[in-house]
């Protein structure tokens, strides 16, 4: 079942059974090795409670030099790993069956880690939506509008959660208040691993 909370936003509650959700996190970790977790600075400098990689042939980074997205990982050098296969059919059935993503954001939330209000807008083409993938802990996702101070409201993701963002909601303001640490156990050590699927260089025409 799918239910709206706003113009653009889909949610589908449990999308991912425990069998995918373990098949997927397999293939996620196994990503991680060859490009490592690690904690990125805002552009002021400020530590980032989330830990982040990247899958694809883009992924998006934060430094003093700003936001923007790259082809290779900060600290490695090494190109991305691949976008797995069930998150590009995900992709293709919610999001958009005609362009791929490519850039697949990873974040890990522990001990504390929460992400603010903020608009997913370094891409070249609004006109994609976002697709988001939660795994492991039920995280308290906030949901707001155009402007950082339009009303907000907030619910629970849990694990095998998919969430698009589209439409009249693509720049809508959202962040993780915070995560409800043991609600699963599914991760490895505890958390919760989002992945979220973008696309981020123009479509080839």
């Amino acid at each position: 079942m799918t239910r709206a909370s706003t113009d653009g936003f889909r949610l589908w509650p449990g999308r991912l059974d425990a069998a995918a959700q373990r098949a997927l996190l397999d293939e996620v970790l196994a990503a991680v090795e060859r490009a490592p977790l690690y904690r990125p600075l805002t552009p002021g400098g400020k530590p980032m409670s989330v830990e982040m990689t990247n899958l694809g042939p883009l992924g998006w980074v934060t430094d003093a030099r700003g936001y923007r997205y790259e082809p290779r990982h900060p600290f490695t050098g090494e190109p991305w790993p691949p976008i797995p296969t069930p998150l590009l059919d995900l992709w293709a059935e919610l999001a958009d069956p005609a362009t791929p993503p490519d850039a697949c954001l990873v974040n890990l939330y522990r001990d504390g880690a929460r992400m603010g209000l903020h608009q997913d807008r370094d891409e070249a083409d609004f006109a994609f939506p976002v697709l988001s993938v939660s795994l492991g802990d039920t995280a308290v996702f906030r949901l707001g509008g155009a402007k950082r101070s339009d009303p907000s409201a907030s619910f629970r993701l849990a694990s095998g959660d998919v969430c698009l963002l589209g439409g009249e909601a693509r720049l809508a303001h959202h962040g993780i208040d915070r995560v409800l640490g043991g609600s699963s156990r599914l991760v490895p050590g505890g958390g919760r691993i989002n992945l979220t699927l973008r696309r981020a260089a123009p479509a080839v025409v």
